[in-house]
């Protein structure tokens, strides 16, 4: 049999395979299609089901590509997206990520900053769902499953977890009240959390439960502010009052002090498990030939 192939496309499959390709091409169609993910929303603003219907059609229409790059461009299993565990790292992130928003305002309940003054009904909690389902999965997708793992495919797994921490933050300077303040504790609590998840057990699972729950509970349980965008009501009628270093100011929670020293306890503490368990991938100059 004729071996049609030539050495020019051997050379344009290496490079597809690149990292730096990997980041170009699919980082920039998973943006793509988180623009379209605000689109959505904003064009469902008033019908939350429908919004919650179409997220979830983009979301598994991001799983396709991801995958589909991985098996057709990357020709590789995407084991971060790996089933076997699924259940049980989503629900583990699930539970955490909303224990630990859960306790920054417990605890601000307990100074008297966060106060009660009456519920909701139970469909407040429902638009919530959309932007939840939206940020964490293509975040996740994006900035560990794309831009972590091609960092970390040259420089090693403290370099990825750095870079792509603070590339996470940064983009939270664009919106609507982003402050660089609250994009370098983004940077720190939630990217060396979400990193330290992937490190720990290499699948996306466990940071996407603790990226959909942080969110959904505090916008659709606590009415917060998320990240610098508008608060909307969620199921708990609330004020709030008190100095920016524990309120984290119009950033919102995770802008304080409370979630700077809760989360990235919790993503050191992961750091070590995942260093004891020897899941760090050094710099390609220092890997065995």
């Amino acid at each position: 049999m004729t071996n049609t192939s030539s050495p020019q496309s051997g050379i344009v499959r290496r490079i597809l395979r690149s990292p730096p390709a990997r980041v170009l091409v699919l980082g920039f169609i998973l943006l793509i299609m988180m623009s379209l993910n605000t689109d959505v929303m904003t064009s469902y603003a008033g019908e939350p089901v429908k919004s919650v219907q179409h997220i979830m059609a983009l979301a598994i229409a991001g799983f396709a590509v991801y995958l589909g790059f991985a098996h057709f461009v990357e020709q590789r299993a995407a084991s971060e997206l790996a089933l076997a565990g699924m259940g049980r790292e989503l629900g583990i992130g699930l539970l955490i990520g909303a224990g630990l928003y859960a306790t920054c305002e417990l605890i601000l309940m307990a100074l008297g900053i966060y106060r009660i003054n009456g519920l909701n009904p139970l469909s407040f909690m429902v638009p919530a769902i959309a932007m939840a389902l939206s940020s964490g999965v293509f975040e996740e997708l994006l900035f560990r499953g794309v831009l972590f793992r091609s960092i970390e495919t040259w420089f090693g797994s403290w370099a990825a977890l750095v870079l792509s921490s603070l590339a996470f933050g940064l983009t939270h300077l664009m919106n609507p009240q982003g402050t660089l303040e609250g994009a370098l504790f983004i940077a720190v609590e939630a990217g060396v959390l979400l990193a330290a998840a992937f490190m720990l057990t290499r699948r996306l699972w466990l940071s996407m439960g603790f990226h959909v729950a942080w969110n959904y509970t505090q916008s659709a349980i606590f009415s917060s502010i998320v990240s610098g965008n508008e608060a909307s009501q969620g199921l708990i009628r609330s004020t709030i009052k008190g100095p920016d270093l524990l309120t984290g100011g119009s950033f919102g929670v995770e802008s304080s002090v409370l979630a700077l020293l809760l989360c990235t306890t919790t993503g050191i503490v992961m750091l070590v498990m995942a260093t004891r368990r020897g899941k760090i991938v050094a710099p390609i100059w220092k890997r065995p030939a």
